[in-house]
């Protein structure tokens, strides 16, 4: 029988004890004092949430399943894995209960907004002779991009020079997911 440290009301203390029944509401044994015991295991109550994921400028629609009293928040990642669709990496954009939160619990939440970060549009302009052209690739939220790579993206060789943050400011390196824009000059 597998052992667990739990609350045991003889001791008056957390101690190791021995399961004797599993279920809803378990029997178990005290190592300590040998005192036998119910252990009623708390249910976790789930709550429904609808999550609006943007990806690529086009919002849409999931629902999933989380514990009631799961702490949410602005700028973390959520796995969205909705039954009826795909599974997507989100990082959460807004929170909303009666009005917009930075963070709050599962069940007093009406919607998450939230943005696509497994694969995400990469806006990249390349200086050229006078002239700059402006590329969008896909690709995964993953991906390092530094200031001083070597990049060859549609057909354009170029060096990274600059790399703007979706939040604020610049940065030497970062993930796709984190980037606004990239600034290059052709090679």
């Amino acid at each position: 029988m597998p052992e667990d440290r739990i609350f045991c009301p003889s001791c008056n203390a957390d101690t190791e004890h021995i399961t004797i029944k599993s279920g809803q509401e378990s029997l178990v044994k005290c190592n300590e004092c040998g005192c036998v015991h119910p252990l009623q295991r708390k249910r976790e109550r789930l709550v429904t949430l609808k999550v609006i994921v943007n990806k690529d400028e086009i919002s849409q629609p999931y629902h999933i399943t989380l514990p009631e009293d799961e702490e949410l928040r602005v700028g973390e990642e959520l796995l969205v894995d909705d039954p009826s669709q795909d599974v997507v990496m989100t990082e959460i954009a807004s929170l909303e209960t009666d009005r917009r939160v930075e963070s709050a619990p599962a069940c007093a939440l009406k919607a998450v907004w939230a943005r696509a970060v497994d694969e995400v549009p990469l806006r990249i302009s390349v200086y050229r002779r006078g002239q700059t052209h402006s590329l969008k690739v896909h690709t995964p939220g993953e991906e390092v991009f530094e200031v001083g790579d070597v990049r060859t993206i549609e057909g354009f060789r170029f060096k990274v020079v600059k790399i703007k943050l979706r939040g604020e400011g610049f940065a030497d390196s970062a993930e796709a997911k984190e980037i606004l824009r990239i600034w290059g000059r052709a090679l």
